[in-house]
């Protein structure tokens, strides 16, 4: 494949050779300032300050919408992947944050457990409020997103860029007006002095005119500040909602987990009542009268109890089970049913429900 190399046109190679020698005149006037050989024009004291705010305005965006991203997603891997489908302008993909997932597991854990025993249905009804308090926060940050990111973001990638194209136009213009002032200072002859403040007042001109447009985009800074100020209150207001609703559904669990306690005589934590519960049927199962039963009843579950083998049948405190009598079990020992699973409990564990 045959490479050309394109033809410059007389007109072409003039525009490139005024482009290289103005690039080194400014390179010169740059360089001669930094070492103290050349003098500076100056900016006016409030074109400074206009600078300075604009600078703290960048600066601080920047690190209010670094740290509020991190805030409402704690995973450096999942906000890099939110940015790059921003950038390729997709949809980032639907997650479940930690809080749902929480909830999730609660839910399994109390459905495994059985909704018919207290530590299940607490378990499943935790579960629920924590799937609420995720779609709560899943509102507050979409709604953080929209009305106090989003602003920020606008900010960074529009104004911040354009007042910085100008900024450094502006600088460029003024490297050019430095060096124009030095060309007349050098000027020996009259007709060399002439063209020198000829091409200065073009210079001027030029500086002025870029100059008063960079202010006037510098200015606009005051204006971003209040709209942000505003956004600031929006975010406030959504966090406070937030919580509010998070209180709400915590208020609203505790109700219902302190309806759904047992009764004083039968909570696990109520070990005295718990005791004498155990005792009694003990002195039951002990007494000469004792006969197995020999048909099913409903017993709950007085303790936590670890089956020490297949024959066995785990135990959750608080839980109603079935049991009945066997022919040749030990007195110390009944038959315990919990759905289709069967298993030998001991009688010290359990209360006989009338």
């Amino acid at each position: 494949m045959e490479f050309r190399v394109p033809k410059l046109t007389m007109p072409d190679m003039r525009q490139l050779t005024s482009d290289a020698s103005t690039m080194f005149t400014r390179a010169k006037q740059f360089t001669e300032e930094k070492l103290g050989n050349a003098e500076k024009t100056e900016y006016d004291a409030n074109f400074e300050n206009l600078q300075t705010r604009y600078d703290k305005t960048k600066h601080w965006t920047e690190k209010l919408k670094a740290q509020t991203e991190a805030a409402l997603q704690p995973n450096p891997n999942n906000r890099m992947e939110d940015f790059v489908y921003l950038k390729l302008d997709r949809k980032p993909p639907d997650r479940i944050n930690n809080t749902e997932q929480l909830g999730l597991t609660m839910i399994e854990a109390g459905n495994d457990f059985g909704p018919g025993t207290s530590y299940g249905s607490a378990l499943a009804k935790c579960g629920e409020t924590q799937m609420k308090l995720g779609q709560s926060e899943q509102t507050f940050i979409q709604t953080t997103l929209h009305n106090y990111l989003q602003p920020l973001s606008n900010f960074l990638e529009g104004d911040c860029k354009t007042i910085q194209k100008e900024r450094k136009t502006l600088e460029k213009k003024r490297l050019d007006l430095d060096a124009s002032k030095a060309k007349v200072r050098r000027a020996k002859s009259l007709e060399a002095r002439q063209t020198s403040e000829s091409e200065l007042r073009i210079t001027q001109t030029d500086f002025d005119r870029q100059q008063e447009i960079t202010r006037l985009l510098l200015e606009g800074v005051s204006s971003t500040q209040a709209h942000h100020s505003r956004s600031l209150n929006e975010f406030v207001d959504a966090q406070t909602e937030y919580f509010a609703k998070c209180y709400q559904h915590m208020k609203d669990l505790q109700a219902q987990l302190r309806t759904s306690e047992p009764s004083p005589s039968l909570n696990l934590f109520n070990r005295s009542n718990s005791s004498k519960a155990a005792v009694q049927v003990g002195s039951i199962a002990q007494s000469n009268d004792y006969t197995p039963l020999s048909q099913s009843k409903q017993a709950r579950v007085l303790y936590d109890y670890d089956a020490t083998d297949s024959t066995e049948l785990s135990l959750l405190a608080d839980e109603i089970i079935i049991v009945h009598g066997a022919p040749g079990l030990s007195k110390d020992w009944m038959i315990g049913q919990r759905g289709t699973t069967k298993g030998k409990v001991p009688v010290s564990y359990i209360c006989l429900l009338d």
